[in-house]
């Protein structure tokens, strides 16, 4: 089982090189984590976008175009739409979204006759070590579905067990977070978390142990588990946890991220294939980190 990022970035290397998609290329740090994962020999590239500004972008920071495809598309729709054709004809393995607005790209995957859709639930999947745990955190949803019912977190489970897999976990211990560890008739989140724990008992939900409700120190801490009595495969012991709403999600993970000085990668999942939309204000690294995590679950 993969642990640290350090492994995800060899066991990418041997996976690769797979092909990206850039949507609307010209973007500088987009095109700096390309090209570092390019020379990283994890990835080809297919960049989408106006080729007149990726070559200045390029000039500029010394990045080498020789060996990648450029296709010059000025409208912004449109350069999105041929990177998910790009996909969806074989012709890459994943999309990464640049100088664009996320609904524009999701708009083209979101496409019922021409888009990448999988008759899944798309949602964001965070990958997190933390200094101090043997293990990597994955978190989700932080940024996609604000309110999440049943159903949807059914999906959320899913799309991140296909993560938690691709790094190697065969069974991940699946945390379903709430405030409190104990249902609450006045509190959906635990409803929900107790009928998810029940669903896997029922072979509903596969490829995992689900355990919730689950407080947030007695999922991850056998400490904590064991001074509140909860005696329970996962307690102390997530390699998953799942929020109850996007506001605890993305809370959680940019404390990690800040506050933890967590090492990140993200990915969205849930269409025909991963989708890398890095945020400006991530940092190099963690761009190279989620292109390496996409090649993983491409090699799927």
């Amino acid at each position: 089982m993969i642990r640290t990022f350090e492994e995800i970035l060899s066991k990418a290397r041997e996976k690769g090189p797979k092909t990206i998609a850039v949507a609307v290329a010209q973007d500088e740090d987009v095109l700096k984590a390309v090209y570092a994962a390019y020379k990283y020999g994890i990835i080809n590239a297919v960049f989408v976008g106006d080729k007149e500004i990726i070559e200045s972008i390029a000039r500029e920071n010394g990045i080498d175009l020789d060996g990648f495809e450029i296709i010059d598309v000025k409208d912004k729709a449109e350069a999105c739409r041929i990177a998910v054709e790009q996909v969806r004809k074989g012709k890459a393995s994943m999309l990464m979204k640049g100088f664009v607005d996320t609904s524009v790209v999701l708009k083209a995957v979101l496409d019922k006759e021409a888009g990448l859709m999988s008759g899944s639930l798309l949602s964001h999947v965070g990958v997190l070590k933390v200094e101090g745990y043997d293990r990597l955190f994955i978190l989700s949803d932080a940024a996609m579905n604000i309110a999440p019912t049943l159903e949807e977190k059914v999906k959320i489970i899913e799309n991140a067990v296909k993560v938690a897999h691709a790094l190697g976990n065969d069974n991940p211990k699946v945390a379903v977070l709430c405030a409190v560890e104990k249902v609450n008739p006045k509190m959906q989140a635990t409803l929900d978390a107790d009928e998810l724990a029940k669903m896997n008992e029922r072979g509903e939900i596969r490829g995992c142990t689900v355990g919730g409700p689950f407080a947030l120190d007695n999922a991850v801490s056998v400490e904590a588990a064991n001074h509140k009595g909860i005696k329970h495969p996962v307690a102390g012991h997530a390699d998953v946890l799942i929020t109850p709403d996007i506001e605890a999600g993305n809370l959680l993970n940019k404390s990690m991220e800040y506050f933890g000085r967590a090492e990140k990668a993200g990915i969205i999942m849930g269409a025909g294939a991963p989708i890398v939309l890095t945020s400006r204000a991530s940092s190099d690294e963690s761009k190279l980190n989620s292109i390496a995590l996409a090649v993983l679950i491409s090699s799927k």
